[in-house]
């Protein structure tokens, strides 16, 4: 490339920002909807939240000293292990993504954020239902 000429592609990137908060919210929620309906199907009603990164009592409870290495968590209980169906007073079952680590994942890997989204959605569930990680593959699979 000549000194002082921009590239298309760069040229694309000069003014945008890493995506915020809303952002990834809206990324979860369309890789979400393409997930497979029975696989949506064993998280019931869920929240998908977005923070920048997991706290201390997250961290603690898994024995992770470093933020960065903890992309999503699953919270709750789904419907293949609700024996308490009908139960008031419960938390709704909720999926946290933690943008700075997903976005130094993402830094790091050939792989488009959307993907990497998808990948962490289906991984907090599946792990939650001890899915193998061939089941939550061919999840994946068919999700794209």
């Amino acid at each position: 490339m000549q000194s002082g000429t921009v590239s298309r592609e760069a040229a694309q990137w000069d003014e945008r920002k890493a995506p915020g908060l809303e952002v990834f919210e809206e990324l979860a929620r369309v890789a979400y909807a393409g997930l497979p309906g029975d696989f949506r199907a064993l998280t019931g009603d869920i929240e998908i939240r977005v923070a920048e990164f997991p706290d201390d009592e997250a961290l603690d409870a898994l024995e992770m000293d470093d933020p960065f290495d903890l992309l999503g968590l699953f919270e709750g209980t789904g419907l293949a292990h609700d024996a308490a169906a009908g139960v008031t007073g419960r938390l709704p079952n909720r999926i946290w993504l933690y943008r700075r680590p997903i976005l130094d994942y993402w830094a790091e890997h050939d792989e488009t954020l959307g993907a990497i989204v998808s990948h962490v959605l289906i991984h907090e569930i599946g792990h939650h239902f001890g899915l193998s990680d061939d089941d939550m593959d061919a999840i994946e699979a068919d999700a794209e």
